[in-house]
């Protein structure tokens, strides 16, 4: 249990503050936290929001996705209330002080499995995006680079994230504060809204034209598979608001709890607003023929010079987008990963050798497994059911009930 005298409960971390508000560096402002959290929550996870639409129905998405939201907001409360009255700066050092080392632990292994599998999402989207997906000889579907330049050997998977992840991001992942990725996250909350923006104008433009997909409003309960299925799209959601991992990480530079709070609030409603846009009008546009990634539905043949060009714009400004989500949960992972094998250790940032070994040796990681396996709907499912519900609900439960 953290302390409970008078002189341990503080409303802010005055070391924590020292080292980040000098007059030489940027002050941390509630819009930049906001844009943090929002690209913290809105990553892959909007790409299978529109099959879980397909899977539950329009009416229980939107249910789901807002009582997931709500129980969100309860659940970074319990977080932030304990954090201000313990002695810690992150998820792992508030779990210690309630449980002891098992429960930082737990946080840190789950925060890495989470984070780590986003980040493989992320580069498989990115790979479906640019270079398309291939099954042995055959091609599944093209990616932008192969539909503009033909089929090359440096256009193909393998080599198109490689130069991604080297010249894009790796810049990014070398920002030692969280806080100076708040333009990036600007421009990717900007992206998402660009995105969700063009899917609805096509499917208000499909629907004039009689061209839209039917859609359901409940879920079709045909047998006890597609009983069972409802269970597989509650996990796509969960892990599509689980960005508990940087509450710190921004909460700390920001330092006020009330402030951060506000931030967390608007996030979640404007992520929810996203989210349930872009489910919406994307199932509009695809019906049951939706992909578990809807980017793979905007390559199909549109018959039109502007509808291909909107096609491309689609999945381009939405690979652009991970790209600058990219190095937020990087951000957190490191951290945690740092925090589990070197506690006794300086901190990260003032270790040039340590920091440079782990960001090296994560993108390597999380780039050959992308290669190695092209299927992102698996993954929701796995951290969805275990290590996401860990970080967003059960841990900040445990806090609260210790």
């Amino acid at each position: 249990m953290s302390p409970t005298s008078s002189d341990n409960i503080v409303p802010l971390l005055p070391e924590h503050g020292s080292r980040g508000t000098s007059e030489t560096e940027k002050q941390p402002s509630v819009s930049g936290a906001v844009f943090n959290v929002s690209t913290s929550i809105i990553g892959a996870g909007i790409m299978s929001i529109p099959a879980t639409l397909k899977v539950l129905g329009v009416v229980p998405a939107f249910i789901l996705i807002v009582l997931i939201a709500l129980l969100v907001d309860v659940s970074v409360e319990f977080l932030l209330r304990f954090t201000y009255a313990g002695q810690s700066t992150t998820y792992a050092g508030v779990m210690k002080e309630s449980f002891g080392r098992i429960g930082s632990v737990a946080v840190q292994v789950s925060v890495m499995i989470t984070n780590l599998g986003c980040l493989i999402i992320y580069l498989i989207i990115i790979g479906d995006v640019l270079s398309g997906e291939q099954s042995g000889e055959e091609s599944v579907h093209l990616g932008v680079l192969q539909e503009w330049f033909g089929v090359h050997w440096w256009n193909t998977r393998a080599v198109a994230i490689l130069f991604i992840v080297v010249f894009v991001m790796l810049p990014l992942v070398l920002y030692r504060r969280v806080e100076f990725l708040s333009m990036s996250s600007a421009v990717a909350v900007l992206l998402a809204v660009v995105f969700v923006g063009i899917c609805t104008a096509m499917a208000v433009a499909a629907a004039v034209k009689g061209q839209s997909k039917s859609i359901r409003m409940l879920p079709q309960l045909d047998d006890q598979a597609a009983f069972y299925n409802l269970f597989t799209a509650v996990p796509v959601i969960v892990t599509a608001f689980t960005f508990h991992f940087n509450v710190h990480a921004i909460g700390m530079e920001l330092g006020k709890p009330t402030a951060m709070a506000t931030a967390v609030r608007i996030s979640l409603i404007l992520c929810a607003l996203i989210y349930f846009s872009i489910g919406l009008f994307g199932y509009i546009l695809f019906g049951d023929s939706i992909e578990a990634d809807i980017l793979v539905n905007f390559d199909e043949a549109t018959g039109s010079t502007i509808g291909s060009l909107l096609n491309d714009t689609v999945r381009l400004s939405y690979a652009l987008h991970l790209m600058l989500v990219f190095p937020l949960l990087n951000f957190s992972l490191r951290a945690n990963i740092d925090e589990l094998l070197f506690p006794n250790k300086s901190l990260l940032v003032k270790d040039t050798k340590r920091f440079l070994s782990l960001t090296f040796i994560l993108l390597a990681t999380a780039y050959l497994i992308a290669i190695a396996i092209p299927n992102i709907w698996y993954f929701f499912q796995f951290m969805g059911s275990t290590s996401a519900v860990c970080i967003a609900f059960i841990f900040p439960g445990a806090l609260a009930l210790r």
